[in-house]
This record gives C-alpha cells, sequence and structure tokens, in this order.
C-alpha cells in the first residue's frame, strides 16, 4: 500500500505542504529551460522589460496574450500526449496572430490516484516541445483533486507573445489564395484510433508552429490554425469575418488517403477533424509561391487548397464542376480530442 501511494498522486500533494512542494520540485527538474524569465520559482514570474523594448524596437510594439483548457481521451496517444498538445495548442495560438511567444504559464489539476510516472511523461513532453519552440514554462499551479471529480488531468495554458505585425482571421482579400501548412485532421485521426482501437500510421499532427510562422508570417494576410471545428468551422468563420466566398478544390484537398479512410469508416465529417500543428491562411496571388517555398522546407505537404471570391460563404468545387456549400459543423461533436 506504501509503495502504491508512492506511486500515485495523493491529496496531499496539493496541500501545499512538504508533499506538494516535493512534486513541484520534480515538475521543476524537468521544466529546467526559462529563457531570460526570472523568479520563475516565486508567486510570479518576471521579466526584465528591456528584452520586451528590445523587440519594441525592431517593431514589435503589441502585446498579445491568449489562454486554452485541455481536457483529452486518451491522454496518451500516437505522435503526442495532453501535455504536448497543452503547449503546442497555445504557442499556435499566439504564433498565427504573428506574435513572437514570450513564456507560457501552466496549470495542472490532477485526480488523486494518478500515476506518478504519467504525470512526469507529460512534464517531459512539456519541456520537450519548450526546448524546441525556445518558449519556456514560466510560472504554473498544481492542484490535486478527490478521484472521481475530473478524469485523470486537467491542463490550462496560457501564453503572452509580442508582435510586429497583427495576422488576423478577417482579413482575408478577394483574389487571394487559401493555402494549408500540410495535411489536415491527422490529430484527430490519432487520437479516435487510439480510442477505438484501430490500428494505424496516422500520428497527431501536433507541433509548435512559431518558427514556420516566425519565417512566412509576412506573406499572410490572414491565418488560423484549424482545431476544434476543423477545417469547415474555421474557413466559415474566417469567409464571414471578411466578407468573402471561398471555394476549395476537391482535387487539392489536404487530407491523406488513410484520414479520409478512417472518417468515411468513422461516419465523421473529414472537414470536422482537427489538427494541433497546422493552420490555414490567404495569400496574396503575388506572394503564394514565396510562401509555399518557405513552408515546404517545414512541410512537404504545404499546398494551395482554394481561392477568395466575391460573395459568401465556403463551398467545395466537385470534380463535376458544382459548388457543395459546407457548413460550420452542429451539435455534438468529436469530445475530448483538444
Amino acid at each position: 500500500m506504501n509503495q502504491d501511494k508512492k506511486q500515485t498522486i495523493e491529496l496531499d500533494h496539493g496541500g501545499g505542504g512538504y508533499k506538494s512542494w516535493e512534486l513541484l520540485k520534480d515538475i521543476r527538474g524537468i521544466l529546467k529551460y526559462k529563457g531570460k524569465w526570472q523568479n520563475c520559482e516565486d508567486d510570479a514570474a518576471i521579466l526584465d522589460l528591456t528584452s520586451i523594448l528590445s523587440l519594441a524596437r525592431r517593431g514589435g510594439n503589441r502585446l498579445v496574450f491568449t489562454t486554452d483548457a485541455f481536457i483529452v481521451d486518451p491522454i496518451f496517444f500516437s505522435g503526442g500526449d495532453i501535455g504536448k498538445i497543452a503547449m503546442c495548442g497555445t504557442i499556435n495560438d499566439l504564433a498565427v496572430m504573428g506574435a513572437k511567444p514570450l513564456g507560457i504559464s501552466l496549470s495542472i489539476v490532477i485526480e488523486e490516484g494518478f500515476l506518478k510516472k504519467d504525470l512526469m511523461k507529460i512534464i517531459s513532453s512539456i519541456n520537450k516541445i519548450s526546448q524546441e519552440s525556445g518558449v519556456p514554462v514560466v510560472t504554473g499551479d498544481t492542484k490535486v483533486t478527490e478521484k472521481g471529480k475530473i478524469d485523470k488531468i486537467e491542463i490550462t495554458t496560457s501564453g503572452v507573445g509580442i508582435a510586429k505585425k497583427i495576422i488576423p482571421n478577417n482579413g482575408i482579400k478577394i483574389g487571394d489564395v487559401i493555402i494549408a501548412s500540410g495535411d489536415l485532421g491527422e490529430h484527430a485521426v490519432a487520437l479516435l484510433s487510439k480510442r477505438f482501437n484501430y490500428k494505424t500510421k496516422i500520428k497527431s499532427d501536433s507541433k509548435p508552429l512559431n518558427k514556420e510562422l516566425e519565417k512566412v508570417g509576412k506573406y499572410l494576410n490572414a491565418c488560423k490554425d484549424p482545431t476544434r471545428g476543423g477545417l469547415s468551422a474555421n474557413l466559415v468563420e474566417m469567409a464571414e469575418k471578411s466578407k468573402v466566398k471561398i471555394v476549395l478544390d476537391e482535387d487539392n484537398l489536404p487530407y491523406k488517403k488513410e484520414t479520409t479512410a478512417i472518417s468515411e469508416l468513422l461516419g465523421i465529417d473529414i472537414f470536422s477533424l482537427a489538427s494541433e500543428g497546422r493552420f490555414i491562411a490567404a495569400v496574396s496571388g503575388n506572394n503564394v509561391n514565396r510562401a509555399l517555398k518557405i513552408l515546404k522546407n517545414f512541410n512537404k505537404d504545404a499546398k494551395v487548397v482554394g481561392i477568395a471570391e466575391k460573395g459568401s460563404g465556403v463551398f467545395l468545387k466537385t470534380n463535376l464542376g458544382s459548388l457543395r456549400p459546407i457548413e460550420m459543423p452542429k451539435g455534438k461533436l468529436i469530445p475530448r480530442i483538444c
């Protein structure tokens, strides 16, 4: 029994006493990268304003702030885990706005009895993304709740960044080309395959996007990462806000054959499948070749998927030449994938 307690999270780990300190010490032992932030083990982290002012002098004069909560089932899946997508989700929400992420806060609520080794595996994933992206975790909180009050673990991440040029999601212009930074829907497929014990080579597409968006952002008129609701929800929102009509090309849709097959097998609209490491963007015709050349250095599957025209709504141009409307997903979507 005592050995079991040593291997699992107890209520005392969230009580603020010795066991809390011991758990935080283990977590901090993994999350060592702090960048230019200071006092990261205090009640709040500090960033010297000279660090921000140096960016501001180069034109980065807009502070960008975001937050997101993650409840995922299963918490471990092919290509990642809840920790990885928590980091990627918040980094990417900053990056698609044109911001350089400066730091992340990490809040974890853990169910009593959760395995310590699984928690440390999740923290290691967070640390890996932090190192790869160059975005430090600088502050956070850990709570433990009674067994049955939550499903295993919940993570909330908030992030702050600074931007020179804001990339809105309402900036699509008539004549703009719509591009995808890679094939979509693979995060949703990876989780669904794990949930339904379906064998597939598809892995979650989750990854931080800040480095590629730093390179290509200056060419983008609008940008969004198609997480919940997938391509359909995001393009419908972007088209409505931008007051344009978007037409997708059926011959050039950004989905692998296996992704399409699994979505058909499960009876799920492929356009609603979520991604956690891709973005869709609008680019002027003059800049599309430059943008694609940059993106293909990061993902060979980056491609043109459609065009913006005068009008409203989102449509799929079929091989027969007809236009099929693509609508915002309605009703209950796939649960617990991001």
